[in-house]
């Protein structure tokens, strides 16, 4: 099982087009080497945003 983290030095956790696509590219490799991929979390000043949290992340 794995997991995705990275920080925003903007202090906006949103996710762009570029971390979703990204997301979603990491996502389907793995689920071809049989690791899955548990969350996508963004780090920002005082807050989070969570892949998995939003629906963003294939079941």
């Amino acid at each position: 099982m794995g997991c995705l983290l990275h920080n925003h030095p903007s202090g906006d956790p949103t996710p762009s087009r570029a971390d979703i696509d990204m997301t979603r590219q990491v996502q389907d490799v793995s689920e071809k080497l049989g690791i899955a991929l548990h969350d996508h979390v963004i780090i920002a000043k005082g807050n989070h945003t969570s892949f998995r949290a939003l629906g963003l992340l294939n079941q």
